[in-house]
């Protein structure tokens, strides 16, 4: 199962209702589901108050494969991933005008080395990593503004080393370590 809350009877955040909404279309994308499933499940969520109720609408889903390469697009629009989501080893985002935010600060990441490729026209990306992650931006090419990214001062080399890369046309890329 993709999603486990830390304590099945507490009550559910944004982040958990959207990252099951996000679960559920992609087990209808690949198949999994059939249309007035995903209708029931989806509803299910919904209305869901504690966390059990979202285990129980994502129960019977096959485990999302991350190891693989996964790919995030939108044309306009905003692109927004955050909560408990399941990193892959090779994230490829791509944008034409709107706005990225990735926030891995209480995503599973499973692999010591995450490769997030961007491909973005205008508009701005923000990646929130884990606090103990090593960034490095070194294959990122910026068109008009630089990336904003300071290193921590303390780094500890048990965090995941989060490989950004791509192109960047007219936005601005801002990163930053998690607080907690």
């Amino acid at each position: 199962m993709t999603y486990l809350p830390e304590d099945p009877s507490s009550l559910i955040s944004e982040d958990d209702r959207d990252t099951a909404v996000q679960r559920l279309q992609e087990a209808y994308a690949e198949g999994h589901l059939a249309h007035e499933e995903l209708e029931e499940r989806l509803d299910q969520v919904l209305t869901a108050k504690t966390g059990s109720e979202i285990v129980s609408a994502l129960a019977s889903l096959p485990e999302e494969n991350a190891g693989t390469t996964s790919t995030i697009a939108a044309a306009g629009g905003r692109i927004r991933r955050r909560g408990a989501w399941r990193v892959p080893r090779i994230l490829k985002v791509e944008s034409a005008f709107g706005r990225v935010h990735l926030d891995l600060s209480r995503a599973v990441i499973d692999h010591p080395v995450v490769d997030i490729e961007l491909q973005l026209g205008t508009g701005r990306a923000k990646i929130t990593v884990p606090r103990n992650a090593i960034v490095d931006i070194e294959n990122l090419h910026t068109g008009w503004k630089d990336t904003l990214h300071k290193t921590r001062r303390r780094s500890r080399p048990d965090g995941p080393r989060i490989r950004i890369s791509g192109t960047m046309g007219f936005g601005r890329l801002k990163i930053r370590h998690a607080r907690r």
